[in-house]
């Protein structure tokens, strides 16, 4: 195997998903430095470089060794110093795959807070899934720093945390004038330490972030096992709370489940205010249809808009997806839905419902084939049986989100390699065989 051309192919792979900024500082110096029966070795030049890619692109990173290399059984981290050629090489490979144009939407973000006009109240909807959310914020924007110091936000992606805490930010700014506000991920405070101690301007990092009167840090959750960072954000949070500075965090999970988060921060973290923002109810998705439709400047019929409110059960975001596919047709039929018309528009777009079992995916699977249940657990060759077990093993993974060892252990003990070579095999057909698309969607009607 080429480890060189294989890090470099994945290489091109992972940028798309991420900015260039986080790609230079955590993939700069990276290389596959071995193989072994399927282990992947991946040298990195130090302990922060090791834990962030563990902590926050282990996933992506095994994902897309799994789609270019089928046997790769699982991905290791070294601490190694590259060679002056290899590094060189990676540079210029990595040189070359971020030297592209920043997107023009980052140009509508204010270098000095980094916050996005667009997140403001004036847009924002509140329900019985956030208002407890909202009211904390409201009175932060009264009297920063004297309430609920600090913050802290937390629920499922999609759910409208980074619009409310930047509409904290915004409104902050027009009210209290002489207020310095600044937002940032968990991931740019990193990246902005390790680059000061990489160039020896620790206390020009110190005093960058202790001189606002409002820190806003976004996806908070990243911070486990960062003993170093976690170290810095407590210090910086000390010195806010001293100064009655305002600090708000938000996370996709409460402080306790964050994976080896100190007792210290957590002590910080519950001394201020933690409330979580849920799902949002039918009336608040109908409320949020109608007020996008309404800056849209569009009218959709009543029952339309009602099936939308009551079929897509997911985040908000999901939610304002499902609507621009509505609104696109819209524009390009120049006249009203039918509600046929949006059920079929939107019925690949809602996803099947979280909590089936396992089991119950094997049955309708099996039912749509005319097996027996059993047979897709049992060790067959049949051609029709293979196809079956390896459909199951696709809507696991890529409809449910099941772990590949969880899928192998629950079919016959399968090795995860299987899996993932199924996963690929039917990913692969998709793009050519029609048919099989036809029968994933029948399977997928019946998860709703």
């Amino acid at each position: 195997m080429n480890t060189k051309q294989l890090w470099k192919n994945c290489l091109g792979e992972i940028e798309t998903g991420i900015s260039k900024a986080n790609f230079s500082t955590w993939f700069k110096n990276t290389s596959i430095i071995k193989e072994e029966t399927g282990v992947i070795y991946i040298g990195v030049p130090n302990e922060f470089v090791r834990d962030w890619l563990m902590n926050k692109y282990h996933k992506l990173i095994t994902k897309t060794i799994a789609d270019a290399y089928e046997n790769m059984r699982a991905v290791e981290y070294t601490i190694t110093k590259i060679e002056a050629t290899k590094q060189e090489e990676v540079e210029n490979s990595v040189e070359t795959y971020v030297n592209k144009e920043l997107p023009l939407r980052d140009l509508y973000i204010n270098p000095e807070d980094n916050l996005n006009p667009r997140y403001h109240f004036n847009s924002f909807i509140v329900g019985t899934f956030n208002e407890l959310a909202y009211a904390a914020a409201q009175a932060i924007i009264d009297s920063p720093g004297t309430k609920y110091n600090p913050f802290f936000i937390y629920g499922p992606t999609g759910l409208g945390k980074t619009h409310l805490i930047q509409a904290v930010g915004n409104t902050i700014k027009e009210k209290h004038e002489n207020k310095k506000v600044h937002y940032m991920t968990l991931e740019k405070f990193a990246t902005d330490f390790i680059n000061s101690l990489q160039n020896n301007k620790a206390n020009s990092f110190k005093e960058k972030y202790r001189k606002y009167d409002l820190l806003i840090i976004d996806d908070i959750q990243f911070i486990g096992k960062m003993e170093k960072i976690q170290e810095e954000l407590f210090h910086t949070f000390n010195t806010f709370y001293e100064n009655n500075k305002q600090i708000i965090f938000s996370s996709d999970k409460h402080p306790n489940y964050i994976p080896e988060l100190a007792d210290r921060l957590k002590s910080r973290f519950a001394a201020g205010m933690i409330v979580d923002i849920s799902p949002p109810e039918y009336e608040s998705r109908l409320a949020i249809l109608k007020v996008k439709l309404q800056e849209l400047n569009i009218e959709l019929d009543k029952e339309i808009v009602e099936y939308v409110a009551s079929a897509v059960e997911g985040n908000i975001r999901e939610l304002e997806g499902s609507l621009n596919i509505l609104v696109m047709q819209y524009r390009l039929k120049n006249r009203t839905l039918t509600l046929p018309e949006v059920k079929n528009l939107l019925k690949n777009n809602m996803k099947p419902k979280k909590n089936m079992a396992i089991k119950d995916v094997v049955k309708l699977v099996a039912e749509n084939y005319q097996l027996e249940e059993a047979s897709i657990y049992e060790k067959t060759r049949k051609k029709e049986i293979v196809k079956a077990r390896q459909i199951v093993m696709y809507l696991l993974r890529e409809d449910f989100n099941v772990s590949y060892p969880l899928i192998g252990q629950k079919l016959g003990g399968k090795d995860h390699t299987t899996v993932i070579h199924s996963c690929l095999k039917i990913k692969a057909d998709l793009k050519n065989d029609p048919q099989l698309l036809q029968e994933l969607e029948k399977i997928r009607t019946l998860f709703k």
